[in-house]
């Protein structure tokens, strides 16, 4: 005979309770609206820093002041002034732009949800975004932007070339090195190379 649910209370056992109180309703609506607006937020940032306008403005500022920068842990104070100006001319022109899009936008309080987000997330974006509150960002977006415009980053875009690892020791005996030249290479479906004829 199958048990009932008052055999289980008579068996100590206490019936679950799914119900859930206002207040945590209210919490976890709160909660939902607040990542909603963020992410909303979020998506048109987004946006914004895609734009031309967006483009020309930060250009515009790194090109002034990259040279300014050094890549050793001192900091000048200097610094401090150029990241106070960037940060009055970029806030602007996104607290502009949002509040545009979004009527009842707050930059503080955008900023305090980013800050408080920070370890969570990441991109490009939120790179971007964390040179408001973070130096180190700051500084190392001008760091990057300096070191590209002196021509000192890898460029992958030339392709990829790959060379033969067999032969040669200095005496121009065999050293043991792995031999590449029966295989066959495929980037993005073409084929590149010697490799055995396929049957």
């Amino acid at each position: 005979m199958a048990s009932n649910f008052d055999d289980d209370q008579a068996d100590g056992i206490e019936p679950m309770d799914f119900s859930f109180h206002e207040d945590e309703d209210l919490a976890v609506s709160s909660s939902n609206s607040v990542d909603t607006k963020f992410d909303e937020t979020i998506g048109h940032v987004e946006d914004i820093i895609m734009d031309d306008d967006f483009q020309t403005i930060q250009n515009g500022f790194l090109e002034k002041y990259y040279q300014e920068f050094d890549d050793t842990e001192e900091n000048k104070f200097i610094y401090t002034d150029i990241h106070r100006e960037y940060v009055q001319l970029i806030e602007k022109h996104l607290d502009d732009e949002l509040t545009k899009r979004m009527p009842g936008f707050s930059m503080g309080e955008f900023t305090h949800q980013i800050m408080e987000r920070k370890n969570e997330l990441e991109g490009e974006i939120f790179e971007m975004l964390l040179t408001f509150s973070d130096f180190m960002a700051f500084k190392e977006m001008f760091l990057d932007f300096k070191a590209d415009k002196e021509g000192r980053t890898v460029d992958l875009s030339a392709g990829i070339m790959v060379t033969s690892m067999q032969g040669g020791g200095d005496d121009g005996t065999d050293d043991g090195g792995i031999s590449l030249d029966d295989c066959t290479f495929s980037l993005t479906g073409h084929s590149f190379g010697d490799g055995p004829e396929q049957k």
